[in-house]
């Protein structure tokens, strides 16, 4: 019994191919059912994501089971069998094991520390708890893994800082106004970071949304999607004596905002804050806006070192959360271990029992004029007998100790236990 993944991620697949192999729709509930029912397969789980496609199961042999599978894939997925041998990773026992953590803490994710793998690996393992293709060791697997996560977002800053330029600009403005939901934002332009950007912020509290753009057709429906207001090109810079929050993107050849405009606007605003956010390439916004004061001027240069301060923040913070990684891992890997000597220990009570209940049935057929508090007083010293000389067996086959599998066959052995129980 050990755990087993094969699959393919981002960092080893492209997306064509991670396309191919995805489970969509029904197929999911249909690829899970017939991976369970592969030759080895005692228990099977997929997650299938836009960035990784990975099936879990319980296995007892890590040969039989990689071939198996590759061909359940080949054959499911209509692709070439050779092709696969390229394309994925196969990882067993304790590898598996902390492949699932980090996974799970999204270690192993395109962007370090992203919640979204979290959600989708629950996911995936209802629909396994539903369709009942899980059993004891995935089942406690999953659940440690989902432990691990919450262990790893409690005690480190993994998901603190902000890792795409979108997310950055949002971060920023939380750090000039500490409430977003009173202040006017304008998106003037429309490109495709700019709209992310402008759907973060309204995510975070932004309430009331202008929208310009030199076409004012594009501005309406932009302004529908963001249930704000569409201002036509010509006349941004008369309501940005409202605005506290500008995305530009325009895509102009030269400055549409000059210093002396602004300084205008700032006097108009009585030097109210303003935070603009340039993400246009070439520069929309005059740089030396910035010089004016109250008026916070960022270029998309100035949101990628953002980024890339973060992501240094969120390795360092990866660090530990491969030291919490290492300490589940062990928890787990005792609690597998013990599993193995369940069924020993399980035939060696009964073994006692079977005794126990014999000798007595012995002595009282041989005593026929005993009393009941008699018999009860007897059966209770032999119960407490047996219980004594079974214990340290059982807490050995419990402990953890090396050759657990030696210790197992010299208990069987020594008192008689013969074939092999299984009792999850």
């Amino acid at each position: 019994m050990k755990v087993f993944v094969v699959g393919l991620n981002h960092k080893i697949a492209d997306v064509d191919v991670r396309e191919k192999l995805a489970f969509q729709g029904d197929k999911l509930e249909e690829g899970l059912i017939r991976f369970r029912e592969l030759p080895g397969i005692e228990e099977a789980m997929i997650i299938s994501t836009c960035n990784r496609v990975e099936l879990y199961a319980n296995i007892q042999d890590t040969q039989q089971a990689s071939e198996s599978v590759k061909s359940f894939l080949s054959a499911f997925h209509n692709i070439n069998r050779s092709s696969l041998d390229n394309s994925l990773y196969v990882y067993d026992d304790i590898h598996a094991v902390r492949h699932v953590f980090r996974v799970a803490a999204s270690l192993d994710s395109m962007v370090l520390g992203e919640p979204q793998i979290l959600g989708q690996l629950k996911d995936a393992f209802e629909l396994a708890l539903a369709k009942k293709t899980t059993g004891i060791l995935l089942n406690k697997l999953m659940k440690k893994a989902i432990s691990v996560a919450k262990r790893v977002r409690t005690e480190t800053k993994i998901a603190e800082n902000a890792v795409s330029i979108s997310f950055a600009a949002v971060e920023l403005a939380k750090k000039i106004f500490t409430d977003l939901s009173s202040r006017v934002f304008m998106l003037l332009g429309a490109g495709e970071m700019a709209e992310l950007a402008a759907k973060h912020l309204i995510g975070n509290g932004v309430k009331e949304v202008l929208v310009s753009n030199r076409t004012f057709d594009r501005a309406c429906d932009l302004a529908k999607e963001f249930h704000g207001r569409p201002v036509k090109f010509d006349e941004f810079i008369l309501e940005m004596v409202r605005t506290d929050i500008m995305i530009c993107s325009t895509g102009a050849p030269h400055y549409i905002l000059t210093k002396s405009q602004m300084q205008k606007v700032m006097k108009e605003r009585k030097q109210r804050q303003v935070f603009i956010i340039d993400i246009s390439v070439p520069r929309n916004i005059d740089p030396a806006i910035n010089d004016l004061e109250n008026v916070y001027l960022y270029n998309v240069d100035d949101l990628q070192g953002v980024v890339a301060t973060n992501m240094f923040e969120r390795q360092k913070e990866a660090e530990k959360a491969e030291r919490i990684i290492a300490e589940e891992l062990e928890t787990f890997l005792k609690w597998q271990a013990s599993l193995d000597s369940v069924p020993t220990i399980i035939a060696l009570r009964e073994k006692a029992e079977e005794i126990r209940k014999e000798e007595l049935d012995k002595l009282f057929n041989k005593i026929q004029d005993m009393g009941e508090k008699e018999k009860e007083a007897i059966e209770y010293m032999a119960t407490a007998i047996m219980n004594k000389l079974i214990h340290p067996p059982t807490a050995a086959l419990k402990g953890d100790v090396e050759n657990k599998e030696m210790l197992v066959a010299a208990i069987r052995r020594l008192y008689g236990i013969n074939g092999e129980k299984n009792d999850e």
